[in-house]
């Protein structure tokens, strides 16, 4: 890649990850819940996730997936329920942070799976493939690793502010009644993402 592409990727990248959305009304979610510091392993996963994602889609997957109509629905239907299983999860949760010390609805497995049921996600990786992957630029695999790379760059420090936000959230709903009102309003809106799956 040139230098004017990378940066035309990574500022494509930095919009991408730090627009609302799913992800990131989850990473805000898990910033209420547990804190920064708990809540890093589900920055650290929904980053890696889009990162693999990537990788994968515009290295083939993506042709598979629109090959073959039944996996297509299956990953419809696998990530609306996982979304629904991580709404329950996050409007269920209890209310206070200091409850359990090692409170987080969603941990960094949960945040990079999270991805995979992601309408966003399925949107930002179809667009970067077509739009930054070039026959002259090298082989598919370079170049499907390359973005991959740079987007977990971006996605990091673009996806933060959310958790942080949720953690600053945190100090205000000091009493388990707004905690737990806050918590249900994100898994409601979370819940709704699923509208743009099922479409």
């Amino acid at each position: 890649m040139t230098t004017a592409q990378i940066v035309a990727f990574l500022l494509f990248a930095i919009a991408a990850a730090g627009t609302p959305g799913p992800g990131n009304t989850m990473l805000t979610a898990v910033g209420a819940r547990a804190g920064i510091l708990r809540g890093l392993p589900s920055l650290f996963g929904q980053a890696i996730g889009m990162g693999l994602m990537m990788f994968l889609v515009p290295f083939g997957l993506g042709s598979l997936v629109l090959q073959y109509p039944w996996l297509r629905w299956a990953l419809k239907v696998g990530g609306a329920a996982f979304l629904l299983w991580l709404s329950w999860k996050i409007a269920a949760s209890s209310g206070g942070t200091d409850s359990r010390p090692d409170a987080n609805p969603v941990g960094f497995l949960g945040a990079a799976v999270f991805q995979w049921g992601n309408p966003k996600a399925w949107l930002v990786v179809s667009s970067a493939a077509g739009a930054f992957l070039s026959p002259k630029a090298g082989g598919a695999a370079a170049q499907a690793a390359s973005l991959a790379g740079l987007f977990v760059m971006a996605a990091l420090p673009s996806c933060f502010p959310w958790l942080a936000f949720g953690a600053a959230v945190q100090r205000v709903l000091y009493n388990h009644r707004r905690l737990k009102t806050f918590n249900v309003t994100m898994a409601v809106l979370l819940a709704l993402s699923i509208v743009l799956i099922i479409r």
